[in-house]
């Protein structure tokens, strides 16, 4: 094919196909199909390689983009996954999950006017093509040090502390609480985003490497954290971030009003056959239902429930749609499915006679930025109306949820709740014990999945540094 450098006015951007509406709101499958190796290369193929890669700088792991899609383009498809792995862990994920419109893509010098490079989707053509090809890790160089690493959770830092350290010659054991790996990769992440079947393959992938799991295995009860400390050369905690903020209004209490991930999570844990208990399944089959929130994880929620066969499902939003923090495709997808948008709607409180009947909401106008730059909703007087609801399920997002363990050993809180840690060269992610490390949400806050696998490959870094190998 032709790589000139005018192939981006020659061939326009063009996504993976995409199931029929009709079609996707019936499962929980995969809605965005896979490049065939001809498209995935010509939409490679559009990349400028413009000298100062935006999308780069602006990927949170720093993935050397125009270079794999140069390598794409050109057929060298091995190459191309070798060196995506150079850079991240996940590479098959994140090309599926991130919001690549507000990072590399949006980034992408011909975002304005000429439609920006296919960067996430090209990003799993790659992992994906190449394992179906044969591809594996090669770690046939790396010289085994005798260190052990404990690993206390196999979400996406865990993972991608564990990538670092099985190359780095340590033997990394990971162990997590649920019986599969992933985290909220698995358990909270709807499947019509990411198909399990991938987390389960990327397992396979990093045991031959010579990771070792240790699942349905929960820190503080079914071993102490005392023996990692005692057994192991190092100690990596990233247990995410699982306590759900609140509201603060009246009746967030009532029946019918739910938390986020545990109703994610319940209706993954029935997918997948690892429900305990029916009566643990959230479903909103004929429910009226209003999400509340403006993130991904309300986008997740909002799509779930339209599966679920909700009859109305309402997303609000205290904000405008331009200030909304999720992805924008997640949005167009939800839309698409037929949820209900409204902005600029605060809640005030959840209202019913024992149980949810509505939820009372005031409009708002954006005012001043805050501290961190965006603008402040501020309620409009005598704006406020009731949205008729069964259910609600809040999604205003998750603070960090370290084990009290932690404390105990001398690990230090920020006023936020989150792990204080070195982020200095070669200490990087290092608590105020010498011997335990901490990476992802639990850190930083709730954030993406492609910042906690950075988090944990930093970590990681720095645990080699003080095993002194």
């Amino acid at each position: 094919m032709d790589n000139s450098v005018f192939q981006f006015l020659e061939v326009p951007r063009r996504d993976p196909d995409k199931l029929a509406v009709d079609e996707r709101i019936q499962r929980f499958a995969e809605i965005y199909g896979h490049f065939e190796p001809q498209s995935a290369a010509a939409q490679a193929g559009r990349c400028i390689d413009c000298g100062n890669p935006y999308c780069e700088w602006k990927c949170p792991v720093h993935n050397y983009i125009p270079h794999w899609l140069r390598l794409v383009a050109e057929g060298n498809l091995f190459e191309a996954a070798d060196l995506c792995h150079k850079t991240n862990t996940l590479p098959e994920m994140c090309g599926r999950i991130c919001p690549q419109d507000r990072l590399c893509e949006g980034a992408c010098t011909l975002n304005d006017g000429f439609g920006a490079v296919t960067i996430g989707a090209v990003e799993k053509y790659i992992t994906d093509e190449a394992i179906r090809r044969g591809w594996r890790p090669q770690l046939g160089d790396v010289a085994d040090t005798g260190k052990r690493a404990a690993i206390i959770g196999a979400g996406p830092a865990g993972l991608g502390a564990a990538d670092i350290l099985v190359r780095g010659g340590v033997h990394p054991v990971v162990f997590d609480r649920h019986p599969e790996i992933g985290g909220l990769l698995t358990f909270g992440i709807p499947p019509f985003k990411l198909d399990k079947e991938v987390v389960r393959t990327r397992r396979r992938l990093m045991e031959g490497m010579g990771v070792e799991f240790r699942l349905a295995t929960e820190v503080g009860r079914d071993i102490a954290f005392e023996t990692l400390l005692e057994e192991y050369d190092a100690v990596l905690v990233g247990t995410g971030a699982y306590t759900y903020m609140t509201g603060g209004f009246p009746g967030e209490d009532l029946p019918g009003v739910h938390e986020a991930l545990p109703y994610l999570i319940s209706n993954i844990d029935r997918l997948l056959g690892y429900e305990k208990d029916p009566a643990d399944f959230i479903d909103m089959k004929d429910q009226r239902v209003v999400v509340l929130g403006g993130g991904d994880t309300a986008m997740d929620c909002n799509r779930t429930a339209i599966r679920q066969g909700a009859v109305r499902v309402t997303c609000t939003y205290r904000r405008d749609e331009a200030n909304m923090p999720g992805s924008r495709r997640e949005v167009v997808n939800a839309k698409e499915e037929g949820v209900r948008f409204l902005w600029n709607r605060q809640p005030v409180a959840v209202v019913g006679n024992g149980r949810v009947e509505g939820v009372k909401v005031v409009r708002t106008e954006l005012g001043a930025p805050d501290e961190r730059g965006r603008r402040r909703p501020e309620p409009v007087p005598g704006s406020e109306e009731i949205i008729p609801a069964d259910c609600v399920i809040i999604a205003f997002g998750f603070q960090p949820s370290p084990p009290t363990w932690l404390q105990r050993h001398g690990v230090e809180l920020d006023d936020q709740g989150r792990v204080r840690i070195s982020r200095g060269e070669g200490t990087f992610g290092r608590t105020t014990h010498p011997k335990i490390f901490a990476a992802g949400d639990m850190v930083r806050g709730s954030d993406l999945v492609v910042t906690a696998v950075w988090d944990g490959r930093e970590a990681a870094k720095g645990m080699l540094k003080s095993m002194e190998v």
